[in-house]
């Protein structure tokens, strides 16, 4: 008999994580990879951000705080809401989590029954699905394929919706995709919401400050006002501010929302690190020039990849509006035969195929939910990116 909990078995660990990790083991086996596997910014975190974690420490912020974080973070938290978005957000209608993860975890914990349907436009980030799945949710996955930008319609968003749907994710920008929805596109989908008064909105902005070309981030409840008492507004310091090993996710909600997921996080984390906090703080409330200065390399690196993987026999790579993700298509690919008699038969064998053939670690389209496509992170040096695709070109010019 199996220890295990039954409800492991509704879940699988998550592709990207692993993909790294497979990187790491090749490389310190004595392997040349290169891993375009993870989603963080290559950048160190601002150096304001760092200096005000050794002051905390300093000045002894070491002790236990309150479950939501110390006010300084609350209210700081709440300034940005209402610059950035102009979304007016009381203290005690923000949550503030060890990452973004974390608020998706605590507010699913907090809410879901066995049989609650969450719609999950595809193709999503990889947790989304499995932690709705740990706590008795069934995922409804929309197709958004690359003919529609990878964008959700408001006709698929309406038939999606039954009596049973208790959440709609939506993530713009989008990882994978990098796709990301103009105010226009948001008002459709929430005149969709609005007619459904039972389905709330968790809207993951994670990727809100990482946009080119001049695209414009809209959420949802500033879109549309009247959804603001059922939509959780999420976001954290990952991305952005280049502070993935911080650990500090927020969202803003309503109050009762943000009550029943705190008291979740009283019996797991409790808090998010002290440490974290103070250093969030000097990040959402000092100076944040670096992101544009960060973007315009991003940009750069996006513009390269798409450009070189569009060089690639039977690739495909549409160009994103924001994040640090390509999701090519390797369609193309399908069918063909690797120099040593393989078939590539679906995505899976084809990334599989450039690492072990070139020694790129990409993640496969069907950890996302949509096929054949794979994902690339360019958030690594533009020199390994140049080599990495150069290594795909090789690639795919040797199948037959």
């Amino acid at each position: 008999m199996s220890f295990v909990a039954d409800r492991l078995s509704l879940i699988k660990p998550s592709p990207t994580i692993a993909v790294t990790q497979k990187a790491r083991d090749l490389k310190a086996a004595g392997k040349n990879v290169i891993g375009l596997g993870a989603g963080e910014p290559d950048f160190d975190t601002p150096a304001h951000i760092i200096e005000a974690a050794k002051k905390a420490m300093d000045d002894g912020l070491t002790r236990y705080t309150a479950v939501n974080g110390i006010p300084e973070l609350l209210e700081a938290i709440s300034a940005k809401f209402k610059r950035d978005n102009s979304l007016d957000y009381a203290t005690n209608e923000i949550a503030v989590s060890c990452g973004g993860k974390q608020i998706i975890f605590n507010s699913f914990m907090a809410t879901l029954n066995p049989g609650d349907e969450v719609i999950i436009p595809a193709p999503y980030w990889v947790s989304y699905p499995d932690i709705a799945l740990l706590f008795g949710g069934q995922p409804v996955f929309v197709n958004c394929p690359a003919e529609n930008n990878f964008r959700m319609t408001p006709e698929d968003l309406d038939a999606a919706i039954t009596p049973k749907t208790k959440w709609l994710i939506l993530n713009s920008p989008s990882n994978p995709s990098g796709a990301a929805y103009s105010r226009d596109d948001m008002k459709a989908l929430t005149d969709v919401l609005m007619r459904h008064p039972h389905v709330w909105v968790m809207t993951d902005d994670i990727y809100e400050h990482i946009l080119y070309d001049g695209f414009e981030f809209t959420t949802v409840a500033e879109v549309e006002p009247g959804l603001k008492d059922r939509t959780l507004t999420l976001n954290g310091m990952s991305k952005a501010f280049c502070m993935t090993g911080w650990r500090v996710g927020f969202a803003g909600g309503p109050v009762d929302l943000i009550k029943a997921m705190t008291m979740v996080q009283s019996q797991s984390t409790t808090h998010t690190s002290s440490i974290s906090q103070a250093a969030s703080v000097a990040a959402l409330n000092g100076p944040q020039d670096f992101i544009a200065a960060n973007n315009k390399i991003f940009q750069e690196r996006r513009d390269l990849v798409v450009s070189m993987l569009n060089q690639a026999t039977g690739l495909k790579c549409p160009t994103p509006e924001g994040a640090f993700y390509v999701y090519p298509s390797c369609a193309g690919t399908i069918g063909k035969t690797t120099p040593d008699g393989k078939t590539i038969e679906t995505d899976e064998d084809f990334v599989t195929y450039i690492l072990e053939s070139e020694g790129v670690a990409a993640v496969q389209g069907v950890a996302f939910g949509l096929s054949p496509h794979f994902r690339i992170s360019y958030a690594t040096g533009t020199d390994l990116l140049e080599d990495a695709c150069q290594r795909i070109q090789r690639a795919c010019a040797a199948l037959s």
